[in-house]
C-alpha cells in the first residue's frame, strides 16, 4: 500500500511551487538609514528622532521625497548614498524649509534641495536657527531662496561645490528672498560653487561678521530682475578672491556687483580682501557699473582684480 503523502510534505511542495520573490518577501527596508544603528526608516523625520541628542549620518537613498524634518538636537550628517540622487521637494516643514535646523550642527552631502515655495515668500531647501552647518555637494534650485539661516554670532557655516540656480524673489510684501541669505552670525565660507539664473534679490548676501568666498561662479547671464552678486550689508572682514563674476542684462540693480555696508553696520570691515576676481557683462551690454560699492569708508585691499570695460573697480557711496 502506498502510503499518503504527510502534511508537511505537502506544504514543502506547494512552497516549492511559488516564486522565490514570495518565499523571502519582507517589508521593504525604509529609505532613511541611521548608518550608526543600522535601522532603515520610511520617514525622514522618524530617522531624525530616532538619532535624537547623539551624533550620527543618516543615509538616505537614491529617489525623489516630497518629506521635510525638523532636527531639535544633536549632530546629524544628511548623506546621499550616492550624491546627486536624492532630492526633497515641494515640501516645507513649519512652513520653512526642507530641512529646518537647531541641532547642535549638521552636515549636507549630496543632496538637492528643489522647489520650496512658501506663504511668506521664505521657503528655503534649508533653515538654519541654530548649530553649526557644513554643505557638500548639494544643489538649492526653483525655490524661494536656498539657504537662510537666523542671527546668531555663534553659528558659523562652510559650502563648497555647491550650486544654487533659480532662486530669489522680491515678490512678498515683507521683502526679498535670495539665493543665499545668512544673517548675523560667526563666519560664512563659500568655496568653489556656482550662483546662476537668479529669480530677484540678491545671489549672496550675509551680514556675517566674517566672509571667506573663493572659487565661485556668479553667472547672472540668464538672471530675471536680480540685485547685487554678493551683499554685505551689515560690514564684514575676510576675503573675497578668485571668483568670476558675469552680470546679465535683466536686472533690478545693476549698480554694483558687490556691496558693503548698505545697511546697518554691524561689523568693522578695515582689511577686507578683494582680490583676484573677474568681471564682465554678458556679451554685447553695454553699460556703467561699479564692481565694489563702499558705504562704509574702510581700508579695502583691492588688487589684481580683472575688470571688464565700464566696470569700475572700487566706488565709495
Amino acid at each position: 500500500m502506498t502510503a499518503k503523502p504527510s502534511f508537511a510534505l505537502n506544504a514543502l511542495a506547494a512552497a516549492l511551487l511559488l516564486p522565490a520573490a514570495v518565499l523571502v518577501a519582507q517589508p521593504a527596508p525604509g529609505a532613511f538609514t541611521v548608518v550608526e544603528s543600522g535601522r532603515s526608516y520610511a520617514s525622514l523625520q522618524d530617522a531624525v528622532d530616532a538619532v535624537g541628542n547623539t551624533r550620527a549620518t543618516i543615509r538616505i537613498a537614491p529617489g525623489e521625497y516630497r518629506q521635510c524634518a525638523v532636527q531639535e538636537a544633536g549632530v546629524i550628517v544628511y548623506e546621499a548614498a550616492q550624491p546627486g540622487t536624492v532630492t526633497l521637494a515641494g515640501r516645507a516643514c513649519e512652513g520653512k524649509a526642507s530641512l529646518v535646523l537647531r541641532g547642535t550642527g549638521a552636515e549636507i552631502r549630496g543632496l538637492t534641495f528643489s522647489n520650496i515655495n512658501v506663504a511668506d515668500g521664505n521657503g528655503a531647501g534649508i533653515r538654519l536657527e541654530a548649530g553649526a552647518l557644513n554643505v557638500a555637494y548639494g544643489r538649492f534650485q526653483n525655490s524661494q531662496q536656498g539657504i537662510l539661516t537666523a542671527a546668531d554670532p555663534s553659528i558659523n557655516i562652510y559650502i563648497t561645490r555647491s550650486t544654487f540656480t533659480g532662486l530669489g524673489t522680491c515678490e512678498n510684501d515683507a521683502g526679498c528672498a535670495h539665493s543665499l541669505y545668512i544673517g548675523d552670525i560667526g563666519s560664512l565660507t563659500v568655496r568653489e560653487s556656482r550662483f546662476e539664473r537668479g529669480a530677484g534679490g540678491h545671489y549672496l548676501k550675509a551680514r556675517a561678521a566674517r566672509v571667506v568666498i573663493e572659487g565661485n561662479s556668479f553667472d547672472d547671464a540668464n538672471g530675471r530682475g536680480t540685485n547685487y552678486m554678493i551683499d554685505l550689508p551689515a560690514g564684514s572682514v575676510g576675503r573675497i578672491a578668485d571668483n568670476w563674476f558675469v552680470q546679465g542684462r535683466d536686472k533690478e540693480n545693476y549698480s554694483a556687483f558687490i556691496a558693503l555696508g548698505a545697511e546697518d553696520i554691524l561689523h568693522p570691515s578695515d582689511g577686507l580682501k578683494v582680490e583676484n576676481n573677474e568681471a564682465r557683462f554678458v556679451p554685447g551690454l553695454v553699460r556703467q557699473s561699479a564692481f565694489f560699492a563702499d558705504w562704509t569708508g574702510s581700508r579695502i585691499v583691492m588688487q589684481g582684480n580683472r575688470l571688464a570695460g565700464g566696470i569700475k573697480q572700487y566706488e565709495q557711496r
